[in-house]
């Protein structure tokens, strides 16, 4: 099989493989202590926390701490519900549903526009009233890089937060600065079931999950040692090939552009992580396609809302209609893909389109 939904999840690296074996120890071995407990065992679990929370740290802009959590919607709830109460919440039209239906739930909400490129830009007015504004560094769907920084100033500007969806930009480009910002491990090549929230320093919370008041208080429950060793080695995986990953992905970017040329493609070009190409073809039934390329891993929109059968709100914010919204595709690719799994599996991507009499 050919894996091409790198948006979606990652292929584990073999480093935070290795990482986390020693957490997952049962009867007979050390490691699988609750770091929470004060005796030698629990101290070494904890150890192992910390080490993990340092070179997740290392790819963060400085003067934040780090606080784990099960994944980036957990981290993207902590920061809505948590940085207060009253005012609205302003989210991007093209940000994931863990901002926009918890935006939603928590409050008063306003939606920023998007323009055709995929990009969401200042040029517009927030409500007076607005407390946070969470705008995302690239997008899951279309893979377009958002004017964060422009954002972030004009947060300030208006006495709001800024919360920074980074999901799919941690490890793949220079994070941004914010007052929070999610991740989830899964998306650069860590575990699933882990992520974490960036918090600036002197920026307080609210707990959301009361308990134990593990993480500083924010976030009770105890730690998975596994994951979060499994998280910061992945992470540092990601700091130590940062240079290398990105040339490959350009690299597999430009032969994608070539083999797929006579496809349309979805968002900027140029404003983008070119690990994400989201190309439709007019007429084009994804369903059968699909069926037909059974052994390529692609996926007909974002992962969570794909069975639901409605068409993006990320392709519609951009001005496609339902029809040119259900004839696209998107093709995510990183580290471990390779140029002749891009070329296989154009080859048979468009062999099938062409049996539509497409």
């Amino acid at each position: 099989m050919i894996y091409l939904d790198y948006q979606a999840t990652t292929p584990l690296a073999p480093e935070a493989r290795d990482a986390m074996l020693r957490w997952l120890d049962g009867p007979g071995g050390t490691g699988f202590g609750n770091p929470h407990s004060a005796h030698r065992m629990g101290r070494q679990a904890k150890a192992a926390v910390e080490l993990a929370r340092d070179q997740v740290a290392a790819l963060f802009p400085a003067g934040g701490k780090i606080v784990f959590t099960s994944g980036a919607t957990e981290a993207l709830n902590l920061a809505i519900r948590g940085s207060g109460r009253g005012g609205t919440v302003s989210y991007s039209a093209i940000e994931h549903s863990a901002v926009g239906d918890t935006a939603r739930a928590a409050g008063p909400s306003h939606i920023l526009n998007v323009a055709k490129d995929g990009q969401c830009n200042t040029r517009q007015d927030v409500p007076d009233d607005t407390r946070l504004i969470c705008v995302m560094q690239v997008n899951n769907e279309i893979g377009t890089i958002q004017p964060t920084i422009e954002w972030y100033r004009k947060a300030k500007e208006n006495n709001a937060l800024f919360l920074c969806d980074a999901v799919q930009a941690y490890g793949r480009i220079e994070l941004t600065g914010a007052d929070m910002i999610a991740i989830s491990a899964h998306k650069f090549h860590g575990p699933k079931g882990v992520g974490a929230l960036w918090v600036r320093d002197g920026l307080d919370l609210e707990e959301v999950q009361t308990g134990g008041g593990q993480e500083f208080g924010l976030r009770s429950g105890t730690l998975s040692p596994a994951l979060i060793a499994g998280m910061g080695a992945a992470a540092q995986r990601a700091n130590e090939t940062f240079d290398q990953d990105a040339e490959h992905v350009r690299t597999l970017w430009n032969s994608a552009r070539e083999l797929f040329d006579d496809w349309t493609l979805n968002g900027s070009a140029e404003a983008r992580w070119h690990g994400n190409l989201n190309i439709r073809r007019e007429g084009l039934d994804v369903g059968r396609l699909m069926s037909d390329v059974r052994d390529v891993m692609f996926s007909a929109g974002s992962a969570c809302a794909s069975g639901s059968g409605r068409p993006s709100h990320v392709l519609k914010a951009i001005g496609l209609s339902d029809k040119q919204a259900k004839s696209s595709i998107r093709l995510g690719f990183g580290r471990y893909t390779t140029l002749d799994e891009i070329e296989e599996a154009a080859a048979k991507i468009n062999a099938a389109a062409e049996a539509q009499g497409l």
